[in-house]
């Protein structure tokens, strides 16, 4: 799963990497190590754009665009934003079955750029002690070469039912997982689904209604590549924040005593951390 990812490019960056105008209208999030679910991100959504009269033009080529989404997914048919809280994650095994996710998975696909995600890894259950005693160590998973990872992902629109039919709708999206490959079920069975650059076009395509062949777990070739990072308990608390997260274990500052304790139950408060 993906309950914690860092994202610090600026859109600039993201606009070169990934061939999308800036659609943020300057309201990007600043750069984040300890992204978390409920926190406003960037996504890349293509669609066709609309005529002077605010109707979609199908006939006109798709534009690409970096967007603000809320990471949560809240179904347009959602009474209360707050099941957001327990969306944060479509397992690609039954997105298009689910009714919370098939419609966005079907006309509302997007990418979420991100420099990697963090896993952690159960260690083995002291003797005597429950297991949720286990030690758990942070991992960072990045790519090899400094090039940002791609989440595939979901993005929806939604109006409180109860609240201004004239207010801008929340925008919100959920990131697709699917089973570990390779080295990385050494520290968790799931992960995000990555979408090489030459799957982006197919991704995003609005045009394309049925992605079922696009949710397929990526080739070792594209897994083998990563850099599995031990890094600091640091990461366990969303207050925590900067360059230092991403700092190898062996490098960095690590909690001890009741700072590591109170880190650890910060993990565990995050919405869909875990």
């Amino acid at each position: 799963m993906c309950g914690r990812y860092a994202a610090t490019k600026s859109p600039a960056a993201l606009m070169q990497e990934f061939e999308a105008a800036d659609g943020t209208e300057g309201h990007a999030p600043a750069e984040n190590y300890n992204v978390a679910p409920t926190k406003d991100v960037v996504g890349v959504v293509e669609r066709h754009p609309r005529d002077a009269e605010g109707n979609v033009d199908a006939d006109a080529p798709a534009e690409r665009a970096l967007r603000v989404l809320r990471w949560g997914l809240v179904p347009f048919w959602a009474k209360d934003a707050a099941i957001g809280n327990r969306m944060i994650n479509t397992r690609a095994e039954t997105a298009a079955e689910k009714p919370a996710f098939r419609k966005a998975l079907s006309r509302r696909r997007c990418l979420i750029p991100a420099d990697g995600w963090f896993e952690w890894k159960v260690g083995p259950v002291p003797d005597g002690q429950p297991k949720k005693k286990a030690p758990k160590e942070p991992f960072f998973m990045t790519s090899g070469d400094g090039s940002s990872l791609a989440f595939a992902g979901i993005w929806e629109t939604w109006r409180d039912p109860k609240g201004d039919p004239d207010a801008p709708p929340l925008v919100t999206c959920s990131i697709i997982t699917t089973e570990a490959r390779g080295r990385l079920v050494e520290v968790h069975d799931r992960m995000p689904l990555l979408m090489p650059p030459d799957r982006w076009h197919d991704w995003l395509d609005p045009d394309r209604t049925d992605a079922t062949s696009l949710l397929e777990p990526p080739g070792l070739d594209v897994v083998d590549t990563l850099e599995l990072r031990p890094v600091s308990t640091l990461v366990n608390n969303v207050r925590n924040n900067g360059p230092q997260l991403l700092d190898r274990a062996d490098e960095a500052v690590e909690l001890d005593g009741e700072g590591a304790a109170a880190s650890e139950a910060a993990l565990f408060d995050v919405p869909g951390a875990r």
